[in-house]
């Protein structure tokens, strides 16, 4: 036998003996189970919301944004798991209504933003006109911030009741306002605080 050939007999039992010597490899970590939604800002989802608005309509303004209650993500300080904003075209005469959902969920809510159909339009039906977006710099968060302090004694008084919010420009105020509302509904509520969406400052209080 040449001496190649011992050397050539002799290397599957090194590599085997190097591959046992191996440390073995870590098992991979398991996957961390998806994280349950959470509420999100009333301006972040309606940024989603106007993004495809204008894709819909270039002239697309905003008419009404309102929270939406879901069971399975309530409100919390002014975020909400899902959100209603109504877009006008004047160019279109047509308005069209889009929600923004953490989840699906009943009431033809879908994940993301969903747009429903359109519907004519020809001007403002009631209290709310169309308002420009660069008015709409302060968000659900500060304004519930604002509500609960000048609210302090209905809100310790009602620990338990939910909190509707609604943005709107109507001819009462200069600038378009939110409405933090204790209940699910202006026409069930009893107590709700008026905030400048521009400024932030407080302008009045409804009963």
């Amino acid at each position: 036998m040449r001496p190649g050939d011992r050397w050539l007999i002799s290397l599957p039992a090194l590599l085997l003996l190097g591959a046992c010597g191996q440390a073995p490899r870590t098992a991979e970590k398991a996957k961390e189970p998806p994280k349950p939604p959470e509420p999100v800002s009333a301006q972040w989802a309606f940024h989603q919301m106007y993004v495809y608005a204008r894709s819909w309509a270039p002239d697309a303004t905003p008419l009404r944004l309102a929270s939406i209650e879901l069971e399975q993500v309530p409100c919390q300080a002014g975020k909400c798991g899902a959100w209603e904003a109504v877009f006008v075209s004047p160019r279109l005469g047509r308005a069209r209504r889009l929600t923004y959902s953490v989840l699906e969920a009943e009431g033809n809510l879908h994940k993301g933003v969903f747009a429903g159909l359109e519907e004519s339009w020809t001007g403002p039906r009631g209290q709310a006109e169309p308002f420009p977006v660069s008015a709409f710099k302060v968000d659900a968060t500060a304004a519930y911030e604002t509500a609960m302090k000048k609210g302090a004694d209905y809100a310790k008084k009602n620990p338990d009741m939910p909190i509707t919010y609604l943005l709107e420009k109507t001819k009462r105020f200069p600038n378009p306002a939110w409405r933090v509302i204790w209940g699910r509904s202006i026409a069930t509520s009893s107590y709700s605080i008026f905030v400048d969406a521009s400024t932030g400052e407080y302008l009045a209080t409804a009963r």
